[in-house]
Protein backbone atom coordinates (compact mmCIF):
# COMPACT_ATOMS: atom_id res chain seq x y z
CA UNK A 1 0.00 0.00 0.00
CA UNK A 2 1.25 3.79 -0.86
CA UNK A 3 1.73 5.19 2.69
CA UNK A 4 1.38 8.76 0.64
CA UNK A 5 -1.67 7.96 -0.74
CA UNK A 6 -3.49 10.90 -1.14
CA UNK A 7 -1.02 13.07 0.78
CA UNK A 8 2.36 14.73 0.04
CA UNK A 9 5.76 14.64 1.87
CA UNK A 10 5.03 15.97 5.17
CA UNK A 11 5.93 19.71 6.19
CA UNK A 12 3.69 19.96 9.25
CA UNK A 13 2.83 17.53 12.03
CA UNK A 14 0.20 18.80 14.27
CA UNK A 15 0.14 16.26 17.70
CA UNK A 16 -1.97 16.23 20.53
CA UNK A 17 -0.12 16.30 23.72
CA UNK A 18 -2.05 14.33 26.51
CA UNK A 19 -2.64 10.57 25.86
CA UNK A 20 -0.63 10.75 22.67
CA UNK A 21 3.00 12.76 22.84
CA UNK A 22 3.44 11.98 26.75
CA UNK A 23 3.07 9.23 27.82
CA UNK A 24 0.61 7.82 30.24
CA UNK A 25 3.18 9.60 33.59
CA UNK A 26 3.08 13.03 31.40
CA UNK A 27 6.43 12.73 30.04
CA UNK A 28 8.32 12.81 26.76
CA UNK A 29 10.30 9.50 26.06
CA UNK A 30 13.56 9.73 24.94
CA UNK A 31 12.42 8.16 21.52
CA UNK A 32 9.91 10.62 20.78
CA UNK A 33 11.94 13.74 21.35
CA UNK A 34 14.51 11.81 19.04
CA UNK A 35 11.88 11.69 16.56
CA UNK A 36 10.74 15.25 16.84
CA UNK A 37 14.48 16.58 16.86
CA UNK A 38 15.27 14.35 13.84
CA UNK A 39 11.42 15.90 11.83
CA UNK A 40 12.38 19.62 12.96
CA UNK A 41 16.19 18.97 11.78
CA UNK A 42 14.80 18.15 8.40
CA UNK A 43 12.78 21.72 8.25
CA UNK A 44 9.46 19.96 9.03
CA UNK A 45 7.27 22.45 11.64
CA UNK A 46 6.09 19.99 14.89
CA UNK A 47 2.85 22.05 16.31
CA UNK A 48 1.92 21.14 19.67
CA UNK A 49 -2.01 20.93 19.68
CA UNK A 50 -4.07 20.50 23.28
CA UNK A 51 -7.03 21.37 24.64
CA UNK A 52 -4.29 22.98 27.43
CA UNK A 53 -3.40 26.42 27.74
CA UNK A 54 -0.29 27.70 26.52
CA UNK A 55 1.19 27.81 30.16
CA UNK A 56 0.97 24.02 30.81
CA UNK A 57 2.12 23.25 27.25
CA UNK A 58 5.35 25.46 27.87
CA UNK A 59 7.67 23.00 29.59
CA UNK A 60 7.22 20.79 27.17
CA UNK A 61 7.59 23.20 24.15
CA UNK A 62 10.68 23.98 26.18
CA UNK A 63 12.18 20.49 26.13
CA UNK A 64 11.74 20.03 22.91
CA UNK A 65 12.93 23.32 21.77
CA UNK A 66 10.51 24.09 20.30
CA UNK A 67 10.18 27.95 21.35
CA UNK A 68 11.32 30.04 18.07
CA UNK A 69 9.83 32.82 16.22
CA UNK A 70 9.01 30.55 13.64
CA UNK A 71 7.36 28.16 16.26
CA UNK A 72 3.62 28.00 17.02
CA UNK A 73 1.46 25.88 19.47
CA UNK A 74 -2.63 25.02 19.49
CA UNK A 75 -3.56 25.50 22.75
CA UNK A 76 -6.81 25.87 24.46
CA UNK A 77 -8.45 23.32 21.78
CA UNK A 78 -7.50 26.27 19.41
CA UNK A 79 -9.42 29.03 21.04
CA UNK A 80 -5.91 30.24 20.64
CA UNK A 81 -2.85 29.64 18.16
CA UNK A 82 0.05 31.36 18.98
CA UNK A 83 3.74 32.31 17.73
CA UNK A 84 5.84 31.11 20.73
CA UNK A 85 9.03 33.21 20.14
CA UNK A 86 7.29 36.69 19.85
CA UNK A 87 3.03 36.23 21.43
CA UNK A 88 1.86 37.03 18.12
CA UNK A 89 -1.75 35.36 18.05
CA UNK A 90 -3.15 34.03 14.55
CA UNK A 91 -6.35 32.88 16.35
CA UNK A 92 -7.79 33.80 19.37
CA UNK A 93 -11.68 33.15 20.42
CA UNK A 94 -12.47 34.13 24.21
CA UNK A 95 -14.97 33.42 26.12
CA UNK A 96 -17.09 35.89 27.95
CA UNK A 97 -18.26 36.38 31.42
CA UNK A 98 -22.09 35.29 30.30
CA UNK A 99 -20.30 32.32 29.05
CA UNK A 100 -18.96 31.45 32.39
CA UNK A 101 -22.25 32.26 33.86
CA UNK A 102 -24.52 29.94 31.82
CA UNK A 103 -22.12 26.78 31.98
CA UNK A 104 -22.11 27.18 34.96
CA UNK A 105 -25.55 27.18 35.94
CA UNK A 106 -26.14 24.04 33.29
CA UNK A 107 -23.49 22.44 35.68
CA UNK A 108 -25.11 22.73 38.28
CA UNK A 109 -28.06 21.56 37.09
CA UNK A 110 -26.41 18.56 36.09
CA UNK A 111 -24.66 17.71 39.04
CA UNK A 112 -20.91 18.28 37.64
CA UNK A 113 -18.09 19.77 38.44
CA UNK A 114 -17.17 23.50 36.39
CA UNK A 115 -14.19 25.25 35.79
CA UNK A 116 -13.03 28.14 33.78
CA UNK A 117 -9.69 29.35 33.31
CA UNK A 118 -9.12 32.62 32.12
CA UNK A 119 -4.87 32.81 30.87
CA UNK A 120 -3.40 33.48 34.65
CA UNK A 121 -5.50 31.44 37.04
CA UNK A 122 -8.04 28.86 37.10
CA UNK A 123 -10.89 29.34 39.12
CA UNK A 124 -13.97 26.59 40.22
CA UNK A 125 -17.40 27.73 41.57
CA UNK A 126 -17.15 23.96 43.47
CA UNK A 127 -16.54 24.02 46.89
CA UNK A 128 -16.10 20.32 47.10
CA UNK A 129 -13.43 21.15 44.26
CA UNK A 130 -13.22 17.70 42.32
CA UNK A 131 -9.79 16.25 42.76
CA UNK A 132 -9.19 16.52 38.13
CA UNK A 133 -9.86 20.40 38.70
CA UNK A 134 -6.94 20.15 41.40
CA UNK A 135 -4.75 17.89 38.98
CA UNK A 136 -5.62 20.49 36.13
CA UNK A 137 -4.33 23.18 37.34
CA UNK A 138 -1.10 21.54 38.04
CA UNK A 139 -0.84 20.07 34.15
CA UNK A 140 -2.07 23.47 32.91
CA UNK A 141 0.66 25.36 35.26
CA UNK A 142 -1.79 27.71 36.98
CA UNK A 143 -2.52 28.36 40.52
CA UNK A 144 -6.13 27.58 41.11
CA UNK A 145 -8.77 29.48 43.31
CA UNK A 146 -12.30 28.75 44.25
CA UNK A 147 -14.34 31.54 43.90
CA UNK A 148 -18.58 31.66 44.36
CA UNK A 149 -20.22 33.22 40.79
CA UNK A 150 -21.35 36.58 42.85
CA UNK A 151 -17.87 37.24 43.72
CA UNK A 152 -15.84 37.32 40.47
CA UNK A 153 -15.30 40.35 38.12
CA UNK A 154 -17.75 40.25 35.30
CA UNK A 155 -15.17 42.16 33.15
CA UNK A 156 -13.55 38.65 33.25
CA UNK A 157 -12.78 37.08 29.84
CA UNK A 158 -11.82 33.02 29.45
CA UNK A 159 -9.74 30.65 27.45
CA UNK A 160 -11.80 28.14 28.47
CA UNK A 161 -14.52 26.32 30.11
CA UNK A 162 -14.67 22.84 31.33
CA UNK A 163 -17.14 20.29 33.05
CA UNK A 164 -15.23 17.59 34.52
CA UNK A 165 -16.17 14.89 36.60
CA UNK A 166 -15.61 10.95 37.65
CA UNK A 167 -16.16 9.74 33.82
CA UNK A 168 -19.25 7.64 34.54
CA UNK A 169 -20.73 10.56 36.24
CA UNK A 170 -19.77 12.69 33.26
CA UNK A 171 -20.95 10.31 30.71
CA UNK A 172 -24.45 10.28 32.30
CA UNK A 173 -24.48 13.79 32.35
CA UNK A 174 -23.42 14.04 28.59
CA UNK A 175 -26.49 12.21 28.12
CA UNK A 176 -28.31 15.13 29.38
CA UNK A 177 -26.81 18.05 27.97
CA UNK A 178 -29.06 20.73 26.97
CA UNK A 179 -29.10 21.45 23.29
CA UNK A 180 -29.10 25.31 24.31
CA UNK A 181 -25.67 24.57 25.45
CA UNK A 182 -24.33 22.64 22.59
CA UNK A 183 -25.78 24.93 20.10
CA UNK A 184 -23.69 27.86 21.45
CA UNK A 185 -20.76 26.03 21.98
CA UNK A 186 -18.10 23.20 20.72
CA UNK A 187 -18.67 20.53 23.91
CA UNK A 188 -16.29 17.96 23.46
CA UNK A 189 -14.00 15.46 25.37
CA UNK A 190 -10.40 15.70 25.74
CA UNK A 191 -10.47 12.84 28.93
CA UNK A 192 -12.97 10.49 30.22
CA UNK A 193 -13.06 13.10 32.79
CA UNK A 194 -12.51 16.10 30.88
CA UNK A 195 -15.44 18.00 28.69
CA UNK A 196 -14.41 21.38 27.09
CA UNK A 197 -15.98 23.95 26.35
CA UNK A 198 -15.05 26.24 23.20
CA UNK A 199 -16.46 28.80 20.78
CA UNK A 200 -17.49 26.84 17.91
CA UNK A 201 -15.28 28.93 15.53
CA UNK A 202 -12.36 27.36 17.44
CA UNK A 203 -11.44 23.92 17.67
CA UNK A 204 -8.23 21.75 16.57
CA UNK A 205 -9.48 21.44 12.86
CA UNK A 206 -10.19 24.84 12.22
CA UNK A 207 -7.36 26.48 13.84
CA UNK A 208 -4.82 24.02 12.46
CA UNK A 209 -6.24 24.92 9.16
CA UNK A 210 -6.24 28.72 9.81
CA UNK A 211 -2.30 27.56 10.83
CA UNK A 212 -1.48 25.69 7.56
CA UNK A 213 -2.83 28.56 5.87
CA UNK A 214 -0.96 31.45 7.47
CA UNK A 215 2.34 29.11 6.86
CA UNK A 216 1.85 28.16 3.34
CA UNK A 217 1.25 24.75 3.81
CA UNK A 218 -1.26 22.55 2.11
CA UNK A 219 -3.20 20.24 3.82
CA UNK A 220 -1.69 17.20 1.64
CA UNK A 221 1.40 17.67 3.33
CA UNK A 222 0.29 18.07 6.94
CA UNK A 223 -0.22 14.90 9.40
CA UNK A 224 -1.59 14.97 12.73
CA UNK A 225 -1.87 12.83 15.42
CA UNK A 226 -4.26 12.20 18.27
CA UNK A 227 -6.25 10.06 20.65
CA UNK A 228 -9.55 12.29 21.75
CA UNK A 229 -12.84 13.03 20.57
CA UNK A 230 -11.28 16.72 20.40
CA UNK A 231 -8.93 15.64 18.08
CA UNK A 232 -11.03 14.38 15.17
CA UNK A 233 -11.42 17.77 13.58
CA UNK A 234 -7.83 17.85 13.30
CA UNK A 235 -7.24 14.50 11.76
CA UNK A 236 -10.47 15.15 9.34
CA UNK A 237 -7.95 17.97 8.19
CA UNK A 238 -4.91 16.58 7.79
CA UNK A 239 -3.53 14.99 4.64
CA UNK A 240 -2.23 11.96 6.93
CA UNK A 241 -4.23 11.56 9.74
CA UNK A 242 -3.03 8.91 12.33
CA UNK A 243 -5.07 7.15 15.28
CA UNK A 244 -2.94 6.44 19.29
CA UNK A 245 -3.19 2.79 20.03
CA UNK A 246 -4.76 3.75 22.66
CA UNK A 247 -8.02 6.28 21.05
CA UNK A 248 -10.76 5.95 20.99
CA UNK A 249 -13.06 4.53 18.65
CA UNK A 250 -14.04 7.29 17.00
CA UNK A 251 -10.76 8.55 16.18
CA UNK A 252 -9.08 5.03 15.14
CA UNK A 253 -12.67 5.34 12.39
CA UNK A 254 -11.64 8.56 11.45
CA UNK A 255 -7.60 8.58 10.76
CA UNK A 256 -6.29 6.55 7.94
CA UNK A 257 -3.42 5.32 10.11
CA UNK A 258 -2.87 3.55 13.56
CA UNK A 259 0.00 3.90 15.17
CA UNK A 260 1.27 2.17 18.88
CA UNK A 261 -0.01 3.64 22.45
CA UNK A 262 1.50 6.19 23.63
CA UNK A 263 3.05 3.65 26.25
CA UNK A 264 4.70 2.47 23.20
CA UNK A 265 6.36 5.79 21.54
CA UNK A 266 3.37 5.94 19.28
CA UNK A 267 4.45 9.16 18.82
CA UNK A 268 7.98 8.12 17.37
CA UNK A 269 7.11 5.22 15.25
CA UNK A 270 4.11 7.66 13.65
CA UNK A 271 7.08 10.23 12.54
CA UNK A 272 9.49 7.75 11.63
CA UNK A 273 7.01 5.74 9.36
CA UNK A 274 5.51 8.89 7.34
CA UNK A 275 7.89 11.92 8.38
CA UNK A 276 11.72 11.03 8.29
CA UNK A 277 13.06 10.26 5.16
CA UNK A 278 15.95 8.29 5.80
CA UNK A 279 13.63 6.17 8.30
Amino acid sequence: MDMHHRSGPIELVAIDMDGTLLDPAHTLTPRVMQAIARARAQGVQVVLASGRPVSGMAPFLQQLGIHGEQDYCIACNGALVQNIGNGQRVVEFPLSFEDFVFCERISRELGIHFQALDGRRMYTPNQDISHYTVADSHLSNVPLSYRRVEDMDPAMQFIKLMMIDEPAVLDAAIQRLPSELTDRFAVLKSAPFFLEVFDHRAGKGPSLEKLAAHLGVDRANVMAVGDQENDLTMLQFAGTSVAMGNAIPAVKQTARFETATNAEDGVALAIERFVLQDA
